[in-house]
Formats: C-alpha cells, structure tokens, sequence
C-alpha cells in the first residue's frame, strides 16, 4: 500500500511538472550560422532534456567500455580464487589420506592460482615432507620464514627438520629465530632448553629450565665447560647449593675452588659431601692431595669423622690402611663394612689382598684368596651410575642421560657401568 501511494505521488508530481512546462509562454530561436531554428519554450526544454540524457548514456557507456578489461581480470581473478580453494581444500584431503603425489599435485596447483601466500607455502612444505622430498620443504619453509607475517611459520618447520636430521646446534639457533618471530610460545621454550641438553648447551639449558629438579646438573655440566674461572666458580657453587648430596657437584666446586686457590674450603667441601652421601670420587678427591700413605691413612679419619661407621667409610679406611702396609686395621676395617652389610665385589677384592699381603704365598693364603674371590664373583655388583628414566648404565656421570637425554636422571645405584668416560678429578 506504501508503495502504490509513493508511486502515485510521484506519478502526479511527474504530470505537474509536465504540465508546467507544457504551460510555458515565449519561443526560443537559435541561429547557428545561416541555420535558424525557432520553437516553442516547452518543445525547447524537452529536446535540452533528451540531449542530457543521451549525453548520460553515452558517457555511461564509454565508463563501462573502459572498465570492461578490469572488470574481466576480476572475474578471471575470482575464477583463480575460487579454483584455488578447491586446490587447497584437496591438498588438505590429500595429506589427511596419506595420497603423497595426489598432495603434491595439489599444493602445486594451489600455488600457481593464488601465489605464494602463508597457506600455499605450508601446505606446499607440508606435502613435500609427506612426499620425501625435504629439499621442496625446505625451500617453501625457508621463504615463509622471509615473510614478516608467517617467519614463526618457515622457522618452526626449519626446526623439525632439523631436529629430524639430529643436527643439534642448527636446531637450538632455529629455535631461538622462532621464539623471536614469536615470543611467549611455552612449548618452544620447553624445544629450547630440550635442545640445548641435546647440543651440550648447558648455560642455555639451565636459563631456559623451569623444574628445579635438573638445575643442579645442568649447573654443573655449565660450570665444567666454562671458560671464565670467575662464572665458573659462581655455577658450581650454585649447582652444589641446589644438591650437597650430589657427588659431582662437590666435585665440581671443590675443583673450582683449588684452581680459586681455596684448598680449606675445598676441602670442607667434599667432607660435607661425604657425609651427606659418601662416594668413591669424593674420597680420591679429598686424598688427592696427599701423597704419604700414612697421612693419607690419617686424612681418612679426618674426611669420615662424621659418619666412621658408614659402609664406605670403612671400606674406605680399609683401602688406605692396606696401602699404608696396616693389614691388621685393614682387616679390621673390611670386616666391619661385611658387618654393615656390604657384600659388593669391591670388599671381596679387597679381602682377597688383605690376604695376600697378610699370610703371602702359603697354601693358607691362597686359599683364603680363592674364597675371597669366589665369593668377589658371586657378591652384589658394585654402584654405578644409572639413568632413572630409561635404566641405562654409564661408566661416569652425565648433566643429561646419554642414552635418552634426560637431565638430571643419573644417580648412583646398585649397576655395572658399561660406558662414558670418567668425570674430570679435583686436583
């Protein structure tokens, strides 16, 4: 009903102003040269009306002409849009099913129809890396991470090449030009810090650990491998506040302060470490420097004085008063580490020369060698280190497994040690 009155209205507006015109007095005469040309005031306006409508109409047309080429290049461009959609939607199909040539065929189509963009350039890595064809990948990662606005992108690739290629320090920078493409992303920090342990890093790891569990290795493995003697001291002291009872952490710092000219406090060091948990190496540390076997016999004394009754302790007296040629207090000794309840090889092989440097070469002696080793072969193995989360033996202590990689998770238990190489001695 709005409508029909609208139309009405402006039907009867339309006739008035027809009417008006129509209703004009006077004529119009035009002289165009020897050309004249007379007529009424009303016929005079019609014919200037049709002149500015055809005017319109032709301008109008000429417009659409012109726009003609652009208006075709956009539904061309749509037309690409559109195809290249569907070529994204298919690679995106392709790779959920595994079809490898059918994801790279795609990926490719995609990219001729709509460029290079973030999408194409993934999804082209991605099928290259489903296809074998890392070298494809690594070309389209590598121009993603030209992009300002997709860098996190081609570098997060990069990195899970490289850490599929096992090439450790590559990967740690990869990941550091990540995290600055991307700064906050919690899991590359955790990348990070897994990276640096695989790389031997061991500053880089102990900045970018949260558990506080493994600080006190990764302090250590930092403090062993660097270089200025005054940081050095500063990461072993704090790896050895974090756990007095770990071994290689007294060790660690006892050596750093002899090199600090601070024998005293070395020393005091490893006693305490020996009395919260005593350890083969802490004692070789602690005797080192003493050269006289019956000082070395008394030095003992000194480093046991707090727990004289520990297994070690006296496994430990036993040793140095063998070497200072007192089988009695050695067998004294030995037997009270048997009492304790020590029946490692380590005491049998100890018996078996107490033995033989208290009876000699008599048919006695060497029976009593023979038991001793007998039994040497049959006790309960000696302590080793081993890794916590995958159980694998090593011959010396690591800041991180060998074997699986884990930080912190070697400790020393009831093993056989098979492989490594010794921890640096405190000289």
């Amino acid at each position: 009903m709005r409508r029909i009155l609208i139309v009405l209205v402006v039907g009867a507006l339309v006739l008035a102003a027809a009417w008006g015109l129509a209703s004009l007095p006077g004529r119009l005469t035009l002289e165009l040269g020897r050309t004249t040309v007379e007529t009424s005031t009303p016929i005079a306006a019609l014919a200037l009306l049709i002149v500015i409508v055809l005017v319109t109409l032709v301008i109008r047309l000429l417009g659409a002409l012109l726009r003609t080429p652009r208006a075709i290049g956009r539904m061309r461009g749509a037309r690409r849009l559109r195809l290249g959609e569907i070529a994204v939607n298919r690679t995106l199909v392709a790779l959920a099913a595994g079809e490898r040539g059918g994801a790279r065929r795609e990926a490719a189509r995609a990219r001729r129809l709509l460029g290079d963009t973030p999408q194409t350039l993934l999804l082209a890595a991605e099928a290259g890396r489903a296809g074998g064809r890392e070298d494809e990948a690594e070309t389209a990662y590598r121009r993603l991470a030209e992009r300002q606005d997709a860098a996190f992108l081609g570098y997060r690739g990069l990195l899970r090449q490289a850490i599929a290629r096992e090439d450790w320090a590559e990967a740690a920078t990869l990941a550091r030009q990540a995290e600055a493409a991307h700064p906050g992303a919690a899991w590359l920090r955790e990348e990070r810090s897994r990276l640096a342990i695989r790389a031997g890093n061991w500053a880089e790891a102990l900045d970018l650990v949260d558990a506080p569990a493994p600080k006190a290795a990764l302090g250590i493995g930092a403090a062993l491998a660097e270089t200025d003697p005054t940081r050095a001291l500063r990461l072993a002291r704090d790896a050895w506040r974090r756990d007095k009872a770990l071994a290689p952490a007294a060790l660690t710092y006892a050596a750093r302060l002899r090199l600090a000219g601070k024998d005293k406090r070395a020393q005091a060091v490893l006693r305490e470490a020996w009395q919260l948990r005593p350890h083969p190496d802490i004692a070789a540390a602690f005797l080192a420097p003493v050269t006289d076997k019956l000082a070395r016999a008394k030095a003992v004394q000194d480093l046991t004085r707090d727990n004289p009754n520990h297994p070690e302790s006296r496994l430990l007296a036993a040793r140095t008063a063998l070497d200072a040629g007192l089988t009695g207090e050695a067998r004294h000794q030995a037997e009270e580490a048997r009492t304790a309840g020590m029946n490692g090889r380590r005491l049998w092989l100890l018996l078996a020369e107490i033995e033989e440097e208290e009876r000699g070469d008599t048919e006695e002696g060497r029976r009593a060698q023979r038991d001793a080793l007998r039994q040497a072969a049959s006790a309960d193995p000696d302590e080793g280190w081993r890794c916590t989360a995958c159980h694998s033996p090593h011959a010396a202590w690591h800041p991180a497994c060998p074997t699986c990689g884990t930080p912190g998770s070697l400790v020393w238990t009831a093993t056989a040690p098979v492989t490594g190489t010794a921890l640096p001695a405190v000289a």
